[in-house]
């Protein structure tokens, strides 16, 4: 594999060379910078710095990634909560701490390989070999409604109406604060985070537009239960939309407190509500799924102001 070249900026002086690389490339954590460090496959100025090396600004910085390792999508029997399911589409509520599809550091025990077992073929390949029938993603902590195509007319119907907006999601959230509206809009576009390459931010550079209708369910001391629906979908949304208006997810460490909520694996996050006009009748589909039982308990909490 050809070496990746990088130049540490005048901003960079001073930062660890393995946090750095961490920003520069979405696809390594600063342990797994820290290890090629280690191995010597990071050179600057064609020589192998110490592990725990700084920038002073300037330098240039090769670095050579290992192979990646093979990745095949193979059915395997894990327990699916399944809502709708037809010869076009099924619609699964997906629990949190499911890997939608496999990637590097997730090869297998997602909800793909779930699908594969219980689907069988019948799921479209427009995704392609590891994301077979998946329209739509949701994050790994965030639990809730998902629906995936059987077939590549469904997919391509489906997707198109996420283009449009027809394809309608509702999700409910708890955030930090008290919003002092009982709705409101967020409107701001979302990229790339410009240093940490794998957070989203609103940015107007290279940001997408995206926006975020919000209403106030219930309100707690310190804590708001809210209804967000979607009108565009960007990756980490509401999760970014939230924290930008100073309301960060409860439990969401990467863009709120680094503190996780006890008994909370992630953001406090659930897909309730799934609209979409089915692809092989042209009727509408609304859907809807209970909050999980970790959402409940954080509700549960608050009411009796434990959390």
């Amino acid at each position: 594999m050809e070496p990746i070249h990088l130049t540490a900026a005048s901003e960079d002086a001073g930062t660890r060379l393995d946090s750095f690389l961490a920003a520069s490339l979405p696809e390594l954590t600063r342990s797994a910078a820290a290890r090629l460090i280690e191995a010597g496959q990071v050179l600057i100025g064609g020589r192998a710095p110490s592990k725990s090396c700084r920038l002073a600004g300037g330098e240039a910085v090769s670095v050579l990634l290992p192979d990646p390792e093979p990745i095949e999508a193979r059915p395997q029997d894990i327990p699916l909560d399944i809502v709708y399911e037809d010869a076009d589409v099924i619609v699964v509520n997906k629990p949190a701490g499911l890997v939608v599809h496999p990637a590097p550091g997730h090869p297998d025990g997602t909800l793909v390989n779930a699908l594969l077992y219980h689907c069988g073929n019948s799921l479209s390949g427009v995704g392609g070999a590891l994301r077979p029938g998946i329209v739509h993603r949701i994050d790994r902590d965030t639990s809730g409604l998902i629906i995936a195509a059987k077939n590549d007319a469904a997919h391509q119907a489906l997707s198109a109406q996420l283009q449009d907006h027809s394809l309608a999601r509702t999700y409910e959230a708890v955030v930090v604060g008290n919003l002092r509206e009982d709705a409101g809009t967020v409107d701001a576009p979302i990229g790339r985070h410009h240093t940490d390459r794998k957070k989203m931010a609103v940015t107007d550079r290279g940001g997408k537009r995206a926006v975020t209708h919000w209403e106030t369910l219930e309100r707690f001391p310190g804590y708001t239960h809210v209804r967000c629906r979607l009108e565009t979908g960007r990756t980490h949304q509401i999760r970014v939309h939230m924290a930008y208006i100073g309301h960060p997810l409860c439990g969401d460490t990467v863009y709120g407190t680094k503190k996780p909520v006890p008994g909370l694996a992630g953001q406090c996050l659930h897909a309730v509500g799934l609209r979409f006009i089915h692809p092989g009748t042209g009727e509408a589909v609304e859907l809807t799924c209970p909050l999980s039982g970790e959402f409940e308990a954080v509700l549960a909490k608050l009411r009796r102001q434990t959390l």
